[in-house]
């Protein structure tokens, strides 16, 4: 079994992320969901917060032992594989617009460690969602819960009601 990399802020993890985790974990990998902090984006949930909701998500679809939960330190991607003994990361592609962003970086982590990328067309059904558009929605009032798990929509719901 090889041990792979997805990695994200997953503000919130979405069906998505679930998606691309159950097929990577389909494929025979062990995954694990690396939970980073983005500076440049604007956060909604604090890391252990999203943290814990992927965990929740992860044990809701059985998927413990075939998968697992780290946060990822400050540093380069391909430290952070190396350190766990990843021969891959994983990452979903939604749009050709995705793939122009990722294949630079996915050459970067090859050309730095040998660390291969493995692309994942993101399923038809869900290739609308992502974790700033869910944000968005959510903060005008919209409706979600079709597109997060049900640890992340508790997590949303519990952050919303601190505020």
């Amino acid at each position: 079994m090889t041990t792979v990399v997805l990695p994200g802020s997953f503000d919130p993890f979405t069906l998505g992320h679930l998606d691309l985790t159950r097929r990577a974990t389909a494929l025979g990998h062990h995954v694990i969901v690396a939970v980073s902090h983005n500076p440049s984006k604007q956060g909604l949930l604090d890391l252990e917060a999203r943290t814990a909701a992927i965990r929740g998500s992860l044990a809701q679809e059985g998927l413990e032992g075939a998968a697992e939960v780290r946060t990822l330190p400050h540093g380069l991607l391909v430290d952070f594989c190396r350190e766990v003994g990843a021969g891959a990361v994983v990452r979903g592609l939604r749009s050709q617009l995705d793939l122009a962003y990722e294949e630079p970086m996915a050459r970067m982590n090859h050309h730095l460690a040998g660390i291969d990328t493995i692309f994942l067309l993101t399923a038809s059904s869900l290739a609308h969602i992502s974790s700033s558009l869910v944000r968005e929605v959510h903060a005008l009032g919209g409706d979600v819960s079709d597109m997060l798990p049900a640890a992340s929509l508790e997590a949303l719901h519990a952050d919303s009601d601190l505020r």
